[in-house]
């Protein structure tokens, strides 16, 4: 067996042994339901600082805390994520809450979306208009980005974390 193929296969062991251990927890999450929104959850994880200043600096955190809207899939991508984009790029990114906005509502699919829905979809369709592919080869991935975590849930949605942060195209 080659070594992509040995990777891929562990790839898609741990995933099926997470989304199976999320499934026995989800019993219980069933019974009380989560208390915590989609920005509270990203705020409180510690990684994603990057994400949350562009959800305040394009005034989404309203949006997202689930304010009278939802339920939201986000594919969120970590501060590493982030920091994979070229020199400046936040920056000036924060500085252009028009420009930000759009990409940041390309990692929103309105529903609530959890990991067997997504693998089982080959696109999604994403609150800015375009859709994201949906793929499995080497790995779950949306676009390019490998899905690292899935089902993570909030109050108002589920949140699965990437390693790239998406570029919609034009």
């Amino acid at each position: 067996m080659s070594k992509s193929r040995l990777i891929v296969g562990v790839s898609a062991i741990a995933l099926t042994i997470g989304l199976a251990t999320q499934g026995a927890n989800a019993g219980e999450a069933k019974k009380t339901g989560p208390q915590k929104n989609i920005v509270q959850i990203a705020r409180e994880a510690g990684s994603f600082k990057t994400l949350v200043a562009a959800l305040e600096a394009t005034d989404l955190v309203g949006t997202l805390s689930g304010q009278g809207q939802g339920p939201f899939t986000v594919f969120a991508p970590t501060d590493e994520a982030f920091a994979k984009l070229p020199a400046g790029t936040v920056e000036a990114l924060l500085k252009d809450p028009p420009a930000l906005k759009k990409i940041l509502l390309y990692h929103v699919v309105a529903g609530s979306y959890l990991a067997a829905d997504v693998l089982g979809s080959t696109t999604l369709p994403t609150v800015n208009g375009q859709s994201l592919a949906v793929s499995t080869s080497g790995g779950p991935k949306v676009n390019d980005s490998a899905i690292t975590s899935t089902d993570i849930r909030a109050r108002n949605g589920v949140i699965h974390v990437i390693d790239t942060v998406l570029i919609p195209q034009n």
